[in-house]
């Protein structure tokens, strides 16, 4: 019997607990215990931990080991108390023949092969217990390396300007990678600035599931992007069956952001200082006639993909907009508190919790804002440059505002 579990793949730890800086731009609070027991709380099942190649955090996964608050699965994972699975994994820059820098994501079933990775990692980071540092070799010689230890390899965040592998080096992982290199990836990651719709424009990417991942830098992003699997049990061994589509296994569902809300989703006027609001692609600032800009992903899809309307294979399930908590205005860390207390989590306000229970929570006003913004009435005006998209208190009827045209 399958049953539905809830995953975010990609998160980051900002300190060990010894102090030590693992993601630099994360939040100290993100040490390995805060992000198991938040992760818990917003009712995930199953959590990728992207910073475990760096010998700090591995030594902290063994002391869980050591000290029976977790154990590996003989089908490959982690399982820390009853009830959540941890898949040990790695962000790594690749550096390509052309100069360009693109952030991969590996992940491995087991610690002795992620440990023999990390031996691996070491000869070519100039400080490997930093996450995500830039590595001299190519996105191709990380893949088989990866691959030969029995784990997966994919791109992160792929359309994004700043290391996205699309967004940054290529228009074609069949050309970066070559036809054998690309017949071993098996997922990509979209980013907060992408959804389905847009990532169908690229007709490379139709045999490959879809993955939206939250890439939290804090405790309050856990899962404000995840996906639902379907499987028979929350282990490394089902969830690669789910990401190749195999004996029903499956991706059911992907909940992200409204791409508008992702901080590259429009052109970017580094002179002007302004967001593009004309017909994509915009390549150069429509205001000031700039070219020093960043390109938005919606912009850059539509420079690159092949296709002119998105074109979604039949494998490819439902992708959901919602709107995290902490997005909504006027909704702060004492309102987000009686939502937990009364609903359990994070997902179930966002999803199940009716607009009478609500109500009786939090009151009209709040009420009816998470209502709106589930049913994607809320007024959004989109994120560029590395600045979120805004959620208005106004809200419109979503085919009045959602023009991305693409």
């Amino acid at each position: 019997m399958l049953v539905e579990y809830f995953g975010d793949l990609h998160i980051h730890l900002g300190r060990t607990l010894d102090g030590f800086p693992v993601k630099v731009t994360a939040a100290r609070n993100q040490t390995l215990p805060n992000v198991l027991e938040e992760a818990k709380r917003k009712g995930l099942d199953i959590l990728g931990i992207v910073d475990c190649a760096c010998p700090r955090v591995f030594r902290e996964f063994e002391d869980l080991l050591r000290k029976g608050r977790a154990e590996e699965l003989p089908e490959g994972g982690v399982r820390y108390g009853d009830d959540l699975t941890v898949i040990p994994g790695v962000e790594i820059e690749a550096t390509e023949e052309n100069g360009r820098h693109a952030h991969w994501l590996a992940y491995f079933p087991h610690l002795d092969r992620l440990r023999s990775f990390i031996e691996f990692l070491k000869k070519h980071l100039s400080n490997p217990n930093l996450s995500t540092q830039k590595c001299p070799l190519p996105a191709r010689v990380l893949l088989y390396e990866v691959v030969e230890r029995g784990g997966i390899f994919f791109p992160a965040h792929a359309f994004t300007p700043h290391q996205g592998v699309y967004g940054q080096c290529t228009a074609s992982l069949r050309e970066l990678l070559g036809s054998d290199g690309i017949q071993l990836i098996f997922a990509l990651e979209l980013g907060l600035s992408a959804d389905t719709e847009l990532a169908d424009h690229l007709a490379e990417l139709s045999e490959i599931t879809f993955l939206s991942n939250s890439d939290a830098h804090s405790l309050k992003s856990l899962g404000r992007e995840y996906n639902v699997f379907e499987l028979k049990a929350a282990n490394w061994e089902e969830l690669l069956k789910a990401l190749k589509r195999e004996e029903g296994r499956k991706v059911k569902a992907n909940y992200g952001l409204d791409p508008r809300l992702g901080k590259y989703h429009r052109t970017f006027c580094l002179s002007c200082k302004r967001i593009a609001e004309q017909e994509p692609p915009v390549l150069k600032c429509p205001y000031c006639g700039s070219q020093n800009v960043v390109k938005g992903v919606l912009d850059r899809i539509r420079e690159i993909g092949e296709w002119s309307e998105s074109h979604s294979p039949s494998h490819r399930p439902p992708y959901y907009y919602q709107v995290p908590l902490h997005f909504l205005p006027g909704v702060g860390p004492r309102t987000i508190e009686k939502l937990l207390s009364r609903f359990g989590t994070e997902m179930r306000v966002l999803h199940e919790a009716s607009l009478e229970e609500l109500k009786d929570t939090v009151g009209t006003r709040i009420a009816e804002l998470i209502w709106e913004a589930r049913h994607g009435k809320l007024r959004i005006e989109a994120g560029g440059g590395g600045t979120y998209g805004k959620v208005f208190k106004e809200a419109k009827a979503r085919d009045e505002t959602h023009n991305r045209s693409c």
